[in-house]
């Protein structure tokens, strides 16, 4: 009776183990697979529903079939005998990157209901065992039940063990790997940032199909990635002539306040309670075929407004900030043939932005005189080919080839004429007394930056069924071109920052603030630019075999190849590397509805261009101090408002120019046998059905990185003690370059060192030593539970226990907010990296839970509910034993890393029975471990919605309204990790154990980010 009813209703059929919250499934790119069991030389006829494609094969003699590379959506599958139909339709839905099994029997009815459910109108196969990895899809469908922000990274976030980078550059965090490891694809358009990879572009949400968010074990297809990867496909037309209108707004009057943040002391930290932003946007598109049968097309049109009024953190300047900007986007297929498909994708995110600087009153939140405006702009064009070939019924062949452009642009109309000037917090009860001026001319400080990235895009993809071998193989080939001015604004190009000191504090290294000077202002000047390549290619072979019925395993193998070229096209990085992979998956009990599955693998990172362009390129990045000798009163050049600008008097020490990189020899600036990082992950993981409603799973996640890819510091050589140098190599290895008479090598040529025990020559003591071996390690135990949308409610609950330890983080340094990808502070003094213990994206506990609930034909609610157990809290000092030279700035903050080492006695000051200054030699340091100040507090948002639906038959209206952050918590998410800022002066205002009282700002333990506060959005659509 039961299959009778499927028979009759043609139920649909979708893959993914817990409904696309608990589905490991096979990598397929942007498209889907249906496969099974039925009658020997049976035809399988498989029909879209939208375009009436139709794909066809024959049963192999084993009983088994498989039909490969079918474009997201609904089809409807028949059994064909003799020429004659068989049973009934079936309806079938492929998923992204899923494999949909369907079993049939002689009758052309589905046979493998034991591993299926029931869901209204839908039959819901639970546990994927032709799948081996970790991977989580979410349909527009079931984001449109819950309050999920309109963004992949809010998608993403739905994936256990998934989390938002807290570091000022922001990201997304997988499995404990840093924000600047993942990767991002659209319909199979690789769109990641390749500048440093933090970012990537983007699409309106409504916009996209399906989401899946690959975890884990994903295939060798996928490369360039030891984080994860966001796989998406966007909407396309069918033979049904569609289309809508969506408005989307944020209202300011329902956002609630950020707080305000001050430092132990009292003094102002940051002010934020004045903010306010309101976004609306709004879309309309259109869907339908341009030759019924053969050529469709959607295309969408959405523009947007952003308007943000925020102060700065000392709250004496306000910026208004106007973002208005449209998106455009469509797909093109044409089916040629039932053999031959091409699709066109082309979409445009830029934008930009104005900004607006006010002096600023904020006890009276009076509004003075404009400082000028500025502007902002990003994002580009995109557009991909994708042709699919079935060839014969056991060989299909993928074409691709598309360009993904990214552009910034940041400028000033005062760039010229006005420098950016800041307030250290040593400064700040100084600048308080004078009544806060306004500092500079310049309305936001920003560096001048014109960059302009693209990457060109190529790939073949093939796959072909020999009997119980599926083989898969392919080529890809990204070439990606950055172009790229970037320097300080200002007549000088330097950002100038007032610090408050003492006689006889060091500024750097030997260079001391001189008898009687408190206050010092210091100048800093960066530049770089160029136009630079880099060519990345990669060949991949993987078979999946059907070893039994009921036993699958996988074995593949990636081979990349990085090129990173200088700006005259020269080959300065080139590397091969070889990626072995595999998995399997058991299908316990032979009918679906219990696995057991695993995957073992190597992933490995490409140098970012950001590596090109400031090794091969030229940096300049020199800090200069002066005297402050006090403040002038001065007019706007353009807007005549009144700023203070700092007198430099006589200038102390040479210029520490340690930082600037040249290109006059890239022989010593990048190691000869330069390796690429890689990643070892292992998984292994268990699926069963409880019931035709409710399933669950298990899995463990052990991730290993041993090497880094960065600049190390190097002042001794074989050859002898040398001026500092940053070559690009991986620390804890043989570094290779060439030396020469500056060197002190008696005859040029390649000298080698062995960093984990030379390259470091201490200051003072002269001894030499080599950096720590570098090492990053994930460990995690994840439990799901799942009950599928049934038409009147759906639950996901998951929990993740994790640790990730080591002694760095990756290409980015979020404890000092240092985002410089792969240009980092990890390997410029040893004492940065010789700490291991728990790494900053370490959160030991996350629960994550959502839901939505029918009430009715008309009111449906959601609820999205996520809790993290806070990260660690970790002091960072600022030199080490026996060393003279600092392992962290003496005056800012975010720069040279830090020591695990804070000096606790002799750190100042005179010897009483000498009468003579205390030397380095003196000092007496206690060992702080990583996280020994504990962790920072548990957060947790609760997000809520409601959905109405107009009860009018053909008409589709609704209105979502959705509240983030419910409770409005505001916890801080990331905090000052600097504990020194001086041997023995603390910023926390008191000795960590002896010692005397501070003279910097209490500025340890205290916030640099927290929750984004509550806010409300409301979305209407119609749909016609």
């Amino acid at each position: 009776m039961r299959k009778a009813v499927l028979r009759r209703a043609a139920l649909c059929i979708a893959l993914g183990a817990c409904i696309g919250a608990m589905s490991p499934v096979m990598a397929q790119s942007a498209t889907g697979a249906v496969a099974g069991r039925a009658t020997a030389g049976d035809r399988i006829v498989l029909t879209n529903t939208a375009t009436g494609m139709t794909r066809n094969i024959t049963v192999d003699a084993d009983g088994s079939y498989r039909l490969a590379q079918l474009p997201v959506g609904d089809y409807s599958l028949q059994v064909v005998r003799d020429g004659q139909d068989v049973g009934s339709g079936v309806a079938v839905n492929v998923a992204l990157g899923g494999t949909t099994t369907v079993n049939l029997g002689a009758a052309g009815n589905v046979v493998n209901l034991e591993s299926v459910q029931v869901v209204g109108q839908a039959v819901v196969n639970r546990v994927d065992v032709r799948s081996t990895e970790s991977a989580t899809n979410v349909t527009r469908e079931e984001i449109a039940r819950l309050p999920v922000d309109q963004n992949l990274e809010s998608v993403a976030e739905l994936a256990p063990g998934v989390n938002v980078g807290n570091a000022s550059f922001g990201g997304l965090s997988f499995g404990g790997a840093s924000v600047a490891e993942n990767a991002v694809y659209i319909n199979g358009l690789n769109v990641t940032d390749f500048y440093t990879r933090q970012g990537f572009s983007t699409a309106p949400f409504a916009f996209y199909k399906e989401f899946q968010v690959k975890t884990g074990g994903y295939s060798v297809e996928f490369g360039r990635s030891t984080g994860g990867v966001i796989n998406t496909v966007t909407r396309s037309g069918s033979n049904e002539l569609e289309g809508g209108v969506e408005v989307t707004f944020e209202p300011a009057a329902m956002r609630s306040s950020a707080d305000d943040h001050f430092h132990p002391d009292g003094s102002v930290h940051a002010y934020a309670s004045h903010d306010t932003q309101q976004f609306t946007k709004a879309n309309v598109w259109a869907s339908g075929p341009l030759v019924k049968d053969r050529l469709f097309m959607f295309a969408m049109y959405e523009q947007r407004q952003n308007d943000k009024g925020y102060t700065n953190n000392l709250g004496n300047q306000w910026t208004d900030s106007y973002a208005s900007d449209g998106f455009w986007g469509t797909k093109l297929d044409w089916r040629i043939s039932d053999n031959h498909l091409l699709e066109v994708l082309a979409f445009s995110d830029a934008g930009d932005a104005k900004l607006t600087t006010y002096n600023y009153n904020f006890a009276t939140s009076d509004v003075g005189l404009s400082q000028g405006d500025s502007f902002a702009d990003s994002g580009g064009d995109n557009w991909s080919v994708t042709y699919t070939g079935w060839l014969a019924e056991n060989f299909v062949a993928k074409a691709m080839y598309g360009i993904n452009n990214r552009s910034s642009f940041t400028r000033s109309q005062l760039d010229e004429q006005c420098s950016r000037v800041t307030i250290d917090s040593s400064y700040n009860a100084r600048w308080i007394a004078l009544g806060r001026p306004v500092v500079g001319c310049h309305p936001t400080g920003n560096a001048v930056i014109e960059r302009d990235d693209e990457r060109e895009a190529s790939r073949l993809d093939f796959e072909w069924t020999l009997g119980e071998h599926l083989l898969r193989f392919g080529f890809d080939r990204e070439l990606m071109t950055t172009d790229q001015t970037n320097f300080y604004p200002g007549p000088e190009g330097k950002i100038y920052t007032a610090l408050g000191v003492r006689p006889g504090q060091l500024l750097w290294e030997d260079v001391a603030v001189p008898a009687g000077v408190t206050e010092v202002i210091r100048g800093r000047r960066r530049s770089q630019g160029g136009v630079f390549e880099t060519e990345a290619t990669a060949f991949y072979v993987e078979d999946v075999w059907n070893v039994t019925p009921n036993f699958l395993l996988t074995l593949g193998l990636r081979w990349d190849q990085f090129d990173n070229r200088d700006a005259g096209g020269n080959s300065f990085i080139k590397d091969d590397m070889v990626a072995p992979r595999g998995g399997f998956s058991w299908d316990v009990k032979g009918d679906g509805t219990t696995k057991v599955y695993g995957n073992l693998g190597r992933y490995y990172m490409p140098v970012t261009n950001n590596v090109n362009a400031t090794i091969a390129g030229g940096l300049i990045d020199e800090y200069t101090y002066y005297v402050l000798n006090g403040w002038n009163q001065q007019a706007n050049p353009v807007t005549g408002a009144p700023y203070s600008a700092p007198i430099l008097g006589a200038q102390i020490g040479p210029v520490d120019d340690r930082l600037n990189l040249s290109t006059a020899d890239l022989r010593k600036s990048v190691d000869r046998d330069l390796e690429a990082v890689y990643q070892d992950e292992m998984l292994l993981g268990y699926q069963a059905m409880l019931n035709d409603a409710w399933s669950w799973g298990v899995n463990g996640t052990y991730r290993r990185v041993e090497r880094a890819l960065d600049d190390i510091r190097i002042n001794h050589t074989p050859c002898g003690p040398t001026a500092t140098l940053f070559p690009i190599g991986n620390p804890g290895e043989s570094l290779t370059i060439w030396g020469d008479a500056s060197m002190g090598c008696a005859t040029p040529g390649w000298i080698t060192i062995d960093t984990s025990k030379d390259g470091y020559r201490k200051g003072g003591s002269n001894e030499v030593i080599g950096y720590s071996d570098p090492e990053r390690t994930y460990k995690a135990l994840e439990f799901q539970i799942d009950r599928a949308w049934d038409g009147k409610w759906a639950f996901n609950a998951s929990y993740l226990w994790s640790k990730s330890e080591g002694n760095f983080e990756g290409p980015v340094n979020s404890d000092t907010g240092y985002g410089d990808t792969g240009i980092v502070q990890h390997w410029d003094h040893p004492a940065a990296n010789e700490r291991y213990g728990v790494l900053f994206n370490d959160h030991r506990h996350q629960f994550k839970f959502r839901g939505s609930y029918a009430l009715s034909e008309q009111w449906t609610v959601g609820a999205n509910l996520q809790v993290l157990s806070g990260g660690p809290i970790t002091a960072f000092g600022t030199t080490w034993p026996n060393d003279t030279l600092g392992a962290g700035s003496f005056t800012n903050e975010a720069s040279g890393g830090g020591s695990g080492w804070i000096c606790v006695d002799k750190c100042t000051g005179n010897n009483p029975a000498t009468g003579r200054p205390y030397t380095y030699a003196d000092r007496v340091y206690e060992y702080s471990p990583r996280g020994a100040f504990g962790e920072l507090p548990w957060t947790w948002e609760l997000g809520a919605n409601v959905t109405w639906t107009l009860p009018v038959e053909g008409v589709d209206l609704k209105v979502r309204f959705s509240v983030f952050n419910l409770t409005n918590n505001q916890e801080t998410v990331n905090i000052h990790a600097r504990y020194e800022g001086q041997p023995g002066d603390y910023r926390n205002g008191e000795p960590m154990w002896n010692g005397a009282p501070s003279t910097l700002a209490n500025t340890f333990n205290t916030g640099t980010r927290w929750q984004s506060p509550r806010y409300a959005q409301l979305v209407v659509s119609w749909q016609f």
